[in-house]
């Protein structure tokens, strides 16, 4: 587009040549410049993207989304994150691509990983970029697709009434899925019926020909059947999209039986954790809504690699400690799926079970009744140490206590630095160690602390194809 189009489109002017084309993505980094592309300064707390501008044309961006002007090409408009959405919006308009979007409490970006690439088999696809879901990345997810994509997976986050709505103004989906309504966020909404609020946008946002997927499991989000007029599809034990026998293998990783419509194929994931197949069995349920088969989707989920950082990153040292690496997010259901993943893990292969957990965030007011729960649930899963990390995360180590007749350890250390003493003396080359928290605790570099150690080299551990089915 011309800077003139552009212009147009978002209702701003041109600063500079109008006839200067972006031929790039949009993007808010300069640091990482998209060649031809078009950045846009956003003004931060800490830092104006105003003041990059200059550098970031220089390395190679072709014009600036801008307040005012910075010496380089620009449009200029009142705020340039409300432009890059009806930019976003334009462009949608103009391709002929099928937006699939997603939310939920817990399990949203992987079950985007999921999606995606069952949908790259049937045709070029772009999708959310991490977990980049809120009013920068929807539109900047968006402005990635062109006149090949066919389809464009958006995952959608919510911090409050409305906001869902808005990006799917942004990028109206054809089809919309809610995974669950979680606590996850219970602190900024309040209840869990407030957070159902505001997922269940995604669904009133479809046409009457759209196709809205919800956890037939979760009674909050089967509920939302009743606010869109678009068909339902659901999915879960109860759902149109179901699974049965599922079984792990020695690294917790998920093998079962998909079914749709009466029939049934074998599925076996790449990634830990049970509660894969539930994120699977969403991804399916999106896929099947524009017309893939059963046999697609089940050699597209068999087929799919974790793409996003630390979520369930299962990593074998070379002296051969496990390390599970989880530590992008968490929130007791999430926290409760990683544990009984480690748990799996340590009993078919016979280690000793080490749960390294962080404190977990935006809980409100019973944040220490939560935090006392998953202690409570670790030592009730069976796991051996419990470490609590920092004093928010105390209530961790006094759960696990709590459990009558626990014969493990728990304990509560000053913070990463001290954790990552206490954790590289005490555990062996026979332990599975799980480290996991809210993003604000950084407890990645626990887990990298691990895999560094001189002379270990992290191996990722190939999918395992001998798991048999029932």
């Amino acid at each position: 587009m011309t800077l003139q189009e552009i212009a147009d489109a978002v209702g701003g002017s041109v600063d500079g040549d109008p006839t200067t084309e972006v031929t790039g993505a949009a993007f808010v980094d300069s640091r990482a410049v998209v060649a031809g592309g078009l950045f846009v300064a956003v003004v931060g707390e800490r830092v104006d993207g105003h003041d990059f501008a200059a550098g970031a044309h220089a390395a190679g961006a072709a014009a600036v989304l801008a307040v005012r002007s910075t010496g380089v090409p620009a449009v200029l408009v009142d705020d340039p994150v409300t432009a890059l959405g009806r930019l976003a919006r334009h462009v949608v308009d103009t391709l002929d691509v099928t937006v699939l979007a997603l939310t939920g409490s817990q399990g949203k970006t992987g079950t985007k990983d999921f999606l995606a690439q069952v949908l790259a088999a049937a045709g070029p696809t772009v999708a959310t970029a991490g977990n980049n879901n809120n009013e920068l990345g929807v539109p900047l997810t968006a402005l990635r697709a062109d006149r090949g994509t066919a389809h464009l997976v958006v995952e959608m986050g919510a911090r409050g009434i409305g906001h869902i709505s808005y990006l799917c103004d942004i990028a109206p989906p054809r089809v919309a899925a809610v995974i669950n309504v979680g606590t996850a966020h219970v602190g900024e909404f309040g209840s869990r019926e407030a957070i159902a609020q505001a997922k269940g946008e995604i669904v009133e946002s479809l046409p009457a020909d759209g196709t809205a997927v919800l956890n037939a499991d979760d009674e909050l989000t089967a509920a939302m059947a009743s606010r869109t007029s678009a068909r339902t599809l659901t999915f879960g034990r109860a759902g149109n999209v179901s699974w049965r026998d599922v079984e792990l293998d020695d690294l917790g990783r998920p093998a079962f039986e998909l079914g749709y419509a009466g029939e049934w194929r074998e599925v076996r994931l790449a990634q830990s954790g049970a509660h894969q197949v539930l994120n699977a069995a969403a991804a399916a349920a999106m896929a099947f809504a524009v017309g893939l088969s059963l046999e697609q989707v089940a050699e597209g989920l068999s087929a799919a690699q974790a793409v996003s950082r630390w979520r369930m990153e299962v990593q074998e040292r070379r002296d051969g400690l496990i390390v599970v690496n989880d530590a992008y997010n968490a929130n007791p259901a999430s926290m409760g799926a990683a544990i009984e993943a480690l748990v799996a893990i340590g009993v078919r292969r016979g280690r000793r079970t080490v749960a390294v957990l962080g404190e977990m965030k935006e809980l409100g007011d019973g944040a220490l009744d939560d935090h006392r729960g998953v202690g409570l649930a670790a030592a009730t899963a069976g796991v051996d140490v419990v470490v609590a990390v920092g004093e928010p995360a105390r209530g961790i180590a006094e759960g696990a206590e709590s459990a009558h007749g626990w014969p493990g350890v728990a304990i509560t250390t000053a913070g990463r630095a001290e954790t990552l003493s206490w954790v590289r003396e005490n555990v062996s080359a026979q332990d599975v160690v799980l480290v996991k928290a809210s993003r604000g605790a950084a407890l990645e570099a626990i887990a990298d602390g691990l895999l560094e150690e001189e002379g270990s080299t992290p191996v990722t551990p190939e999918v395992n194809t001998e798991v048999q089915l029932p």
